[in-house]
């Protein structure tokens, strides 16, 4: 079965994009590929059941299991050392994309306190957009009462957009609210 937005996605968005920008194929309509979500916590160096629990919590959000990133090298200042872990991150395609972007839409951004849109400048000039996101909690999956410290999270939005202009269309008509 298909996810709502995608749906939308194909119905409508695909038709308002390739209006927009004149293309001639609807292959060339930007779309898509992944949404990157990545959690990163520096106390973890020194008790690791915070990223255990960080780590669930990301699970719990993307309803995919997470993968737990180590440091790539070891940095004396921030008391760092080499394959230490350090964050965690899940990689959403597909079906599980789609339905994570539904819910944080028409979920998870309205419940953020004195929310006025997600900034428009967090693009990369290649289509792809990332913010950062302060608190958890916004999330409707995680209990609040089980939570021992709130962290925050990237995610980073990889779009098949050629320029940032074409991503924010795309990004836009799928319904993320960009603030004025």
């Amino acid at each position: 079965m298909e996810a709502r937005l995608q749906a939308h996605y194909r119905s409508t968005v695909v038709a308002n994009l390739q209006k927009e920008f004149n293309y001639g194929n609807v292959m060339q309509v930007p779309r898509l590929e992944k949404i990157v979500l990545n959690v990163s916590i520096k106390e973890a160096t020194q008790n690791v059941k915070l990223l255990e629990t960080a780590a669930e919590e990301l699970t719990l959000v993307s309803g995919q299991k997470s993968q737990i990133r180590r440091a790539r090298k070891s940095i004396a200042n921030f008391k760092l050392r080499e394959n230490t872990p350090i964050g965690a991150r899940v990689t959403l395609r597909g079906q599980r994309m789609w339905e994570f972007l539904d819910r944080l839409i028409n979920i998870s951004l309205p419940r953020v306190r004195d929310f006025r849109g997600i900034d428009p400048r967090g693009f990369d000039g290649r289509g792809n957009y990332s913010f950062g996101v302060n608190e958890q909690i916004i999330f409707p999956e995680i209990n609040y009462d089980r939570v021992t410290k709130v962290t925050g999270m990237n995610l980073s939005f990889v779009t098949t957009a050629n320029t940032d202009a074409e991503g924010k269309a795309l990004l836009r008509n799928l319904g993320l609210p960009f603030r004025q």
